[in-house]
Parts: structure tokens; C-alpha cells; sequence
């Protein structure tokens, strides 16, 4: 109990040990029973949770050899890991665990393994309705829970056999055989496309039997995904001008809830359009305390809930990426699009829970080169604040390669050693805390008038780099013959300053730099604050008697708001998240902050169907919350 005063997250994974030891010793097998449940997706209306580890790997970051590894471990578990063999894993378990010394542990599976698969499924419901019988009625007695389990007992082995393993008839063996744990469900992707997160998520709710896909998955019927009725938008009939004057008095107040008035709410007149309005912090991530403004925010494990009334959140998709930064950069962008897209449709949220891991895996040319600390900054990161995270999943990388290169075939046949497969699933299993990172917008102004601007997110840098080539400007002056031009480009930029007592300081500064770098991750371990340690590199004027001359010096400060336009003919190349696939040239403006929640609050409603009180309450309205992307580690960030 000591434990449970302590700060998070001690208390907090403190309390999710207790209340596992609490309901294990309760019903013996109760874990093990529902952990096999979910992560083998068996069917099961009693328990009806569902797992599923989504592992994506980008084909140009990591190497056709690492890939080959993963999948032939993957696959070679999955072999073993049929459902019949999983079903009789759960009976053999949850007898043993129930009965004690008095079950024949080798008797018991071999007839399992003899029993036909009919005959096996109705053995696992049985065994399944009973253990959650005992674990849902705390007043449930212990002697009729074990009268069910040797019933079951019974009706495998037969009674004379059962009676003959009570009465100690056969020796026990010194030790029963052991039961494994399978390792959980997983699917192997090759991200390729910008939707395929979405579209597995989808599929994984609503399985390819049960749904037809097309070129649009948002044209898609998706019933039972849907909110209520009441959430979403109703086509309703009007028999009014839809003036306000002429509306009766009352119309806008809505019918109590037993009255009869509400059976036919669906064709009364509701005042004219009519806004979804969803519940408060509705797609949040998970719940988290604190005050604003802290990059160093850790959750608590996510469990199952209600985020709807009368909606259950029965789904687990544990997304886990492999790469570098780059990789967590296209992840950020996969995340803020399915975000964006629940605002719209609201179908995952209220019955899937996200959960998202990362283990760092760099290519050999880049752990041999000087780009190593640079592509690997966020794991870096996530080592400092989780020391355990840094000696189990840091230092994996290595490993990564070394198998990959043992791994000749995806040959099946012989014994595979699962030592990633085995890493993975205990980074799934325990890695319970999230550490919450800021995703930062950048909206991009070209130096074509024609183009429209572009507008993107990233999750860890921006970096500016200065163009050779210049824009035709009107009524610009030829550079005098002899003159030494200048390195860089003239550059104005205006920001927030971010201060110790979280005021805002205003800063506008006019200066010539050869290149900034934009970087969202704390500098140092001590900075709290979420911003952007920003680094300039000024060019300096020096003059003396052989003429005059340059040099550069690195000035840094702390924003979480920046603007940055070229002030001459220099255009900027900007460099999201390290990635050279998501280059933009040819830029003169661009501005910077973080990135909102893409919530209903955040959408800004057209001015001409606003009334001016409700333009009044548009303007009064608060800020939205930022967007945080979670990464799961074993302890969050120690306090």
C-alpha cells in the first residue's frame, strides 16, 4: 500500500498490479484466460475484447533483410499459435489453475488434443462462462465455481478417471507440463499508402467478410460504427419560412426526456441547421491531468470504458512502428489525418482504443555514420526519461541487424529463434505509459503568386536552408562590380517568446542567416515547456584593413509560435521531420505553431449564417487544445 502513495508513475502502475493480483487470486486463471481472449481474437460473448498489434515498417527506411526477420518470426508463430491451439491452452490452464493438484495435467491435454474442434469450442465457452460467472458476482460462492470447473473436469477425462487423479491414484509428475503464453496477434505492413493506417483500423473493426471495400472508404455504410442518432445530424422537415421571428415561442427548447414529445423528434422542427456536438475532450487520446503547456506529460494505462453511453470500447489497435524519426514523422501525419477524418464521421473513436509504440531501427550505413544521434533523436529522448525503455528497446537495433543477417529464407520449417517476436511482446504487454509529444502545423507561402499555399504538419524538425537561385524582383538595382555579397539571406521573423512564467513576449527581429533549424524536442532534460528550440545561424559583418569580411554565430531561443518570411531575392527549402520526401522549395513565407485539436471547437463557422451574438461567442471562444501524439514506454517520465 506504501506504493500507491508515491508520485506517478509509481502509483500508478502500483495500482494496476494490485488490482491484477486482487483479481487473479479471486478467480486463478482469470488473466491468463482473458489475456489469450483478446490478443488470439477468440470469439467469446462473455468476454468480447479484442487485440490486434498493427506492426508497419516503411520499405525505403528499413532493409528487405530486417523485414525478412520480422516476418519469418511472425509467421512462425503463427503456425503454432492456431485457434484450436490457443482454446486448449485457455481449458488446460484455467482447470489447472482452478483444481490444483487434483487435475491430471498430462492426461488433460492429450485429450484435448484428441477432441475435435466442435467438441474443443464448446469445452472453452464452458470453461470461459465460468470463470466470468465467479468474476463478474463478487458474491459468487467458491465451492460452485469449482463444482463447475471439475464438471467440465469430468466430462473431458470421465468420471472414473477424474475420481482416480483426485484420489491420487497415478503419481503426479514432480512438475505438470508448462502452458505457454502465445505471443499476441500480429499483421506485417508495408506502409505504402498515406490512408493505409485508417483503412486497417477500419478493417480490423468491421472484418473483410462483414465489409466491402471501395476506392472511398468514406463512402462506406458503416453500420453498427456509427454514433447514436442523436449525436449525428438529422434531415428533418420544415414547414416554416426558418426566420427566427416567425419561429413559435419555446421552439428552441428542447422536450423533457419522458415526454412523449420525444418519440417524434426526429420530425419536429429543430431551428434550422443544426451543428454536431460532440461530448467534451471527446478525442482526446486518453485522459491525462496537469497543467498546460508541459512537454513532459505522462499518462495512465487506458483501460475499458464507455466514451459513449451504451458504447463500449471493445477494440485494442497496439500500432507499432520501426524506423527512424522519419518514420514517427509520417506517423504523426497518419495520426493527425485520422483525427481529422473523426471530426467527420466519428466511427473509431467511441469503440477503438489507440495505442502507439516505437522501437528505433536505423539502417548499418547510418549507425556507422555521423547521422546516428541525428535520425534517432526521439529514441534518444525516450531513453533519458524511461531508463528502462533505453535498455530493453534502445539497444535492440543492433540485435535487429545481427539476426537479420542469420535469416537467409522465410523458411518456416526449421526452429526459429523469436527473439524480436519475443521483445516486441513484451514492449506490447507492458509498455503502459504514454509519453505525449506536441505536432506542430506549418502553413507555406511560394514565391508563385499562382500557387496556392500549402499547409503540413511535423513532429520533431523543420529545418531552412537558403536557395542559390533568387526570385525576379521589380525595380531591383544590379550589385556594384567589385561588392562582396553577402552569405544568406535577410529574413524577418517574429515569434513568442517563451518565458519562465508563461507570459507572452512579443519579439520582431530583422537579421541575415544562412539556415535555422526548428526543432520540437527538448534541448536539454530540464526544459519543460512545450516549444521549439529554435537555431539561427546569423551572419556577422566584420570590417578591417584587408576589407570587410563574415562569420557566423549560432544564436538559439525558445518559441512556440514563429513566423519567418525572406526579406530579398533568396528563396528558402524547408525539410519536415529530417525526411527529403517532404521537401518544399521555392518558399517566402512561412509560419509555425502548434497544432490544434481537430475537434468541433476548433472548426471555424462560416460569419454569414452567425448571428452577431453568436459571432460574439465565435470570438470569446476558447483556444483549442493542442494536438499530442502518445508513444508508450514502460514508466512514462519519472517525476
Amino acid at each position: 500500500m506504501r506504493l500507491l502513495t508515491l508520485p506517478s508513475p509509481y502509483c500508478t502502475i502500483a495500482l494496476d498490479c494490485a488490482i491484477r493480483l486482487k483479481t487473479e487470486t479471486a478467480v486463478p486463471g482469470t488473466l491468463y484466460q482473458r489475456l489469450v481472449i483478446a490478443e488470439q481474437n477468440l470469439r467469446s460473448e462473455l468476454y468480447p475484447y479484442q487485440e490486434r498489434v498493427l506492426l508497419f515498417v516503411d520499405p525505403e527506411l528499413v532493409s528487405p533483410s530486417v523485414c525478412s526477420a520480422l516476418l519469418l518470426e511472425i509467421e512462425a508463430a503463427q503456425i503454432q499459435q492456431t485457434p484450436e491451439a490457443c482454446m486448449r491452452h485457455v481449458v488446460s490452464h484455467t482447470l489447472q489453475a482452478g483444481l490444483g493438484e487434483a487435475c491430471r495435467a498430462e492426461a488433460l491435454q492429450r485429450k484435448l488434443k484428441a477432441s475435435p474442434r466442435r467438441a474443443l469450442e464448446r469445452y472453452f465457452h464452458a470453461v470461459v462462462a465460468a470463470v466470468e460467472q465467479m468474476a463478474s458476482e463478487p458474491s459468487s460462492s467458491r465451492v460452485g465455481h469449482l463444482e463447475r470447473l471439475e464438471e467440465i473436469y469430468c466430462s473431458l477425462l470421465g468420471p472414473t478417471a477424474a475420481a482416480r487423479g483426485r484420489c491420487g491414484g497415478d503419481p503426479l509428475p514432480d512438475r505438470p507440463p508448462n502452458i505457454p503464453l502465445p505471443s499476441p496477434h500480429i499483421t506485417f505492413h508495408l506502409w505504402t499508402d498515406e490512408e493505409q493506417l485508417w483503412k486497417e483500423l477500419v478493417l480490423f473493426l468491421r472484418p473483410r467478410s462483414l465489409l466491402r471495400l471501395s476506392a472511398d472508404l468514406e463512402a462506406l455504410d458503416l453500420q453498427g460504427l456509427l454514433p447514436d442518432r442523436e449525436l449525428a445530424r438529422e434531415s428533418v422537415l420544415s414547414t416554416d419560412s426558418g426566420i427566427e421571428r416567425d419561429l413559435p415561442l419555446g421552439a428552441e427548447e428542447p422536450p423533457m426526456t419522458s415526454s412523449p414529445e420525444m418519440e417524434h423528434a426526429g420530425l419536429q422542427r429543430k431551428g434550422g441547421i443544426k451543428k454536431r456536438v460532440w461530448p467534451p475532450d471527446i478525442l482526446m487520446p486518453s485522459s491525462w491531468d496537469g497543467p498546460p503547456g508541459l512537454h513532459r506529460r505522462t499518462g495512465r494505462p487506458s483501460g475499458d470504458g464507455e466514451l459513449l453511453p451504451g458504447v463500449s470500447r471493445l477494440h485494442t489497435a497496439r500500432v507499432l512502428v520501426l524506423g527512424d524519426d522519419r518514420m514517427l514523422g509520417r506517423l504523426a501525419r497518419a495520426y493527425h489525418s485520422l483525427r481529422k477524418r473523426e471530426t467527420q464521421m466519428f466511427c473509431l473513436t467511441p469503440r477503438l482504443s489507440l495505442q502507439l509504440y516505437y522501437i528505433p531501427v536505423l539502417t548499418p550505413e547510418t549507425l556507422a555514420s555521423s547521422r546516428h544521434s541525428e535520425l534517432g533523436e526521439l529514441a534518444a529522448f525516450l531513453g533519458r526519461a524511461d531508463p528502462w525503455y533505453e535498455s530493453t528497446i534502445n539497444t535492440l537495433c543492433p540485435a535487429i541487424h545481427k539476426l537479420a543477417e542469420m535469416a537467409p529464407s522465410l523458411d518456416t520449417s526449421r526452429n526459429v529463434d523469436p527473439f524480436i517476436l519475443d521483445v516486441i511482446t513484451y514492449y506490447i504487454r507492458m509498455g503502459t505509459q504514454p509519453i505525449y509529444f506536441q505536432i506542430y502545423t506549418v502553413k507555406i507561402f511560394f514565391s508563385d503568386l499562382s500557387q496556392d499555399s500549402a499547409e503540413d504538419i511535423f513532429l520533431t524538425e523543420l529545418k531552412v536552408k537558403i536557395q542559390d537561385s533568387q526570385f525576379p524582383k521589380d525595380g531591383s538595382s544590379p550589385r556594384r562590380r567589385g561588392a562582396v555579397e553577402s552569405p544568406g539571406a535577410e529574413l524577418s521573423l517574429g515569434y513568442q517568446k517563451a518565458l519562465l512564467s508563461h507570459r507572452t513576449r512579443e519579439v520582431t527581429v530583422s537579421l541575415r542567416a544562412t539556415g535555422l533549424d526548428l526543432k520540437a524536442l527538448p534541448a536539454r532534460d530540464t526544459d519543460d515547456h512545450t516549444c521549439l528550440n529554435v537555431s539561427v545561424t546569423e551572419v556577422v559583418k566584420s570590417s578591417n584593413l584587408a576589407g570587410r569580411s563574415f562569420s557566423t554565430v549560432t544564436n538559439t531561443f525558445r518559441t512556440a509560435n514563429i513566423q519567418i518570411q525572406s526579406q530579398d531575392q533568396r528563396l528558402l527549402t524547408l525539410v519536415l521531420d529530417k525526411d527529403n520526401r517532404r521537401t518544399f522549395r521555392d518558399v517566402v513565407r512561412f509560419e509555425v505553431a502548434p497544432c490544434p485539436e481537430p475537434c468541433s471547437g476548433a472548426q471555424k463557422s462560416k460569419g454569414l449564417w452567425l448571428s452577431s451574438h453568436q459571432q460574439e461567442m465565435e470570438r470569446t471562444r476558447p483556444k483549442p487544445k493542442p494536438l499530442l501524439m502518445p508513444i508508450n514506454t514502460f514508466s512514462g517520465i519519472i517525476q
